[in-house]
Order: C-alpha cells, then sequence, then structure tokens
C-alpha cells in the first residue's frame, strides 16, 4: 500500500501537465494586451493630430469681418498729410496703403507691422518718420487690416506682401534710398525681403523669430501644456500647413537667408521678457548676420514692447540708426 501510494506522487524530474483552460487564458491576456497598445497608439496618434490642427487653424484662421473694420485711426487724427494708395500684387487682390509724403527727399521707410496688426498701429512711429523728413509708406498684408477674411500664413504670403510694397515703394521713388522696419512677424519677412532684394539698403527688426517653427512650437506648449512640443505634433503640424496653404515651416527662416544681407546695416531690437518670441532667436540672426550689425537688448521687456517701454529713447535711436544707414 505504501508502495502504490508512493507510484502515484510525480518525482522530481517529471513534467507537470497544465491545464487546457490554463493556456487559454494566457493568449487570450496576450491579444488583449495587444489591442490595448494598437488602441492606446491610435489614441496618442488622434490626439496628436487634433492637437496639430488646433494649432494650425487657430494660427492661420481669418479674422471674421465686421461693421467695425473701418473704425480705425487714420493719418487725419496725427494731423499729416497722406495719400490712400493701391499697391499691386501678383497675385490676389491689390493691398491698401498710406503713403506719407515727403517730396522734398528721396529716402523711404516701408514699415512692416506683426502678426495680425494693422496699418494704423503703426502710425506712432509712422509719424516721428515723416517728421524726420522721411517718406514712409505703411500698408496692410492679405488677411490683415482693410483685408481681414481671408487665412494668414504667418509670414509666408506676408513676404510676397512686402516684396509688392518695396516695389511700388521704388516705383513712386525710382532713386530711393529705402529701408524696411518691421515688428515680430514683420521683422522677420522683412529680414528676408531685404535677402531677396538688393534695393533695400537697410533693416531694423523689432522681435523677430529667426524660423517660423520656433513661435508655433511655443505655442504649442503654452495651448496643449506640453513640456517639450515632440517632433511628431510638429510634423503633422507642417502636413497641415502644406496641405492646408501651399508652405512649410521652413520656407519661413530668415535665419536661412539673413547672409544674403551682405554689407547692408542691420540693427535688431528684443524684449528679454519676450513670451512669444525667444530674444534668443535675435542672437542667432545678430550671430549670422555679415555686415554692420546691432543688437538691442531690454531687460524685462515683453514682445515688441521696446516703443512703449521708453518712447523717447526708441524713437531717437531709430532715426539715428535710419540717419547713419540712409
Amino acid at each position: 500500500m505504501e508502495s502504490a501510494a508512493a507510484d502515484e506522487v510525480d518525482q522530481p524530474g517529471d513534467p507537470v501537465p497544465m491545464p487546457r483552460s490554463a493556456l487559454h487564458v494566457d493568449h487570450t491576456w496576450q491579444r488583449r494586451l495587444g489591442r490595448a497598445a494598437l488602441g492606446g497608439m491610435g489614441g496618442l496618434l488622434s490626439i496628436s493630430i487634433a492637437g496639430a490642427w488646433y494649432v494650425v487653424d487657430t494660427i492661420t484662421r481669418a479674422s471674421p469681418v465686421t461693421a467695425f473694420d473701418a473704425y480705425t485711426f487714420t493719418p487725419y487724427e496725427l494731423g499729416l498729410p497722406w495719400e490712400d494708395v493701391i499697391i499691386p500684387v501678383e497675385r490676389g487682390s491689390p493691398l491698401s496703403g498710406w503713403w506719407l509724403p515727403r517730396p522734398e527727399s528721396d529716402r523711404v521707410v516701408v514699415v512692416c507691422y506683426g502678426y495680425r496688426n494693422r496699418k494704423a498701429e503703426m502710425l506712432g512711429i509712422g509719424a516721428a518718420l515723416w517728421r524726420h523728413g522721411i517718406n514712409v509708406l505703411l500698408f496692410d498684408y492679405h488677411g490683415h487690416g482693410a483685408h481681414v477674411g481671408t487665412r494668414v500664413t504667418l509670414g509666408y504670403r506676408e513676404l510676397s506682401d512686402v516684396l509688392a510694397a518695396v516695389e511700388y515703394a521704388c516705383g513712386r521713388l525710382p532713386n530711393a534710398r529705402l529701408g524696411l522696419l518691421g515688428y515680430s512677424m514683420g521683422a522677420a519677412i522683412a529680414i528676408m525681403a531685404a535677402a531677396r532684394d538688393g534695393r533695400v539698403r537697410t533693416v531694423m527688426a523689432d522681435s523677430p523669430f529667426a524660423a517660423q517653427q520656433n513661435p508655433v512650437r511655443k505655442r504649442v506648449r503654452q495651448s496643449l501644456h506640453v513640456p517639450q512640443a515632440g517632433s511628431p505634433l510638429l510634423f503633422l503640424a507642417d502636413q497641415f500647413l502644406y496641405r492646408l496653404l501651399g508652405y512649410h515651416f521652413r520656407d519661413v527662416e530668415p535665419l536661412r537667408e539673413i547672409g544674403a544681407l551682405g554689407s547692408r546695416p542691420l540693427l535688431l531690437v528684443h524684449g528679454m521678457a519676450d513670451s512669444t518670441i525667444d530674444y534668443r532667436d535675435s542672437e542667432l540672426l545678430y550671430a549670422a548676420a555679415p555686415g554692420p550689425k546691432e543688437l538691442w537688448l531690454l531687460p524685462g521687456v515683453e514682445h515688441c514692447g521696446a516703443y512703449f517701454h521708453g518712447r523717447v529713447e526708441y524713437v531717437e535711436r531709430t532715426l539715428a540708426f535710419f540717419d547713419c544707414s540712409l
């Protein structure tokens, strides 16, 4: 009897058979884990696509047309002489502008405002330039100011508008000594316009980005609370930009073009507390600029805030720069 009981006990070397039900449960767990992983990846991709589209749509969405669009200051309020002008462009409707004339002078400064602004907001600095004896051209880009209702491109199509404004000014004054003054997006594309058109003799750029992707990356972090704006989301945003508006981030990159300025003077201005475009973008542009250059950094000043931080000093330095460079 003892011998029979011993025979029924598994020996140490014998394999222990696993119930078929246990094998079935193990495979089910693996399949569920795989489906969960795929579902998680799909969900993450969906979130990335939605986030990328949200950023692109927010950045480029057309400003609505309202009954109040015409309720704005004009040169009349500042007692300035001006002409309403129409600026032809290669594609699309012409641009509206204000020409502040100085018939005795061949100097002209074209002012390029920033993202979603309008020409009326440049009347302060425009008036200072005009009083100093300089012809001034203020104008609106497509999708901005008098031309709201179409999508904006954060510098891509707006660059073509700046080049059209330069063409108009040179047609108005064939021997013009011409400079560009730009703010934010307008500062970035002023650099690019000068790089592409040798008739521009000098550029003052206030708060420019070195590459369009930089403020977009910052917008992603701020809007979606992403600690590090990852490459996949920016890649998707870049694809949306191309499908929606026909351009890529790399098409608006002043850092890549600034070398073409050659020996033409450049003044860069940037607030070091800028929460929209990092002041280090101006440092990158300054390092890459080949000709006479100056970098004016202002501690504690926000985006495009140098003028408001100290109007007298800002205007004096602006006028001194154009006196030397034009």
